[in-house]
């Protein structure tokens, strides 16, 4: 039996970052499911559908590795895809108590819903989706920030 964990987050776009959190948990657990949040609260530069593909094609090296694109509570999706364990990235000491109070959280919605906190590797702790965001709006080169598929994706949209 393969142990299914869940790294969620909005991916607008998936960075370098995100990859090193998703390539690693791949290493240590039978399945990744990527959920790829619908966030009605932000605008986002890629729609749902395309960030789930994004995700799908940065990971397309990865066998057990899936994006799933939801809206909802984080907690009724694991259940759905029956996981007990959800992965968060953390940058830095910022993240931490956030990061802590949405753990539990999801403990309450989910019973025996546990989060394993997981930061990237040293060099891309700075990066997130944000930041490449404004880099992107400015006309700044995000090539060494974000995998292939999203530069070709944003010239596509140009």
């Amino acid at each position: 039996m393969s142990y299914t964990v869940i790294y969620a987050g909005t991916f607008d776009p998936i960075t370098n970052g995100h990859l090193n959190i998703i390539e690693r948990a791949a290493q240590l657990f039978g399945k990744v499911i990527v959920a790829v949040a619908k966030n009605p609260s932000k605008q986002p530069l890629f729609s749902l559908e395309e960030r789930t593909e994004l995700v799908q094609q940065s990971c397309s090296h990865l066998s057990n590795v899936q994006a799933v694109g939801f809206s909802g509570l984080l907690a009724d999706f694991a259940v759905q895809y029956q996981a007990k364990t959800l992965i968060r990235g953390i940058r830095g000491s910022d993240d931490i108590e956030y990061e802590i109070q949405l753990a539990q959280l999801n403990e309450k919605l989910a019973e025996g819903l546990e989060t394993i906190f997981l930061p990237p590797a040293v060099q891309w702790r700075y990066l997130s989706s944000t930041m490449v965001r404004e880099i992107y709006r400015h006309q700044g080169n995000i090539a060494q920030f974000v995998p292939y598929s999203v530069l070709n994706a944003l010239k596509e949209k140009e």
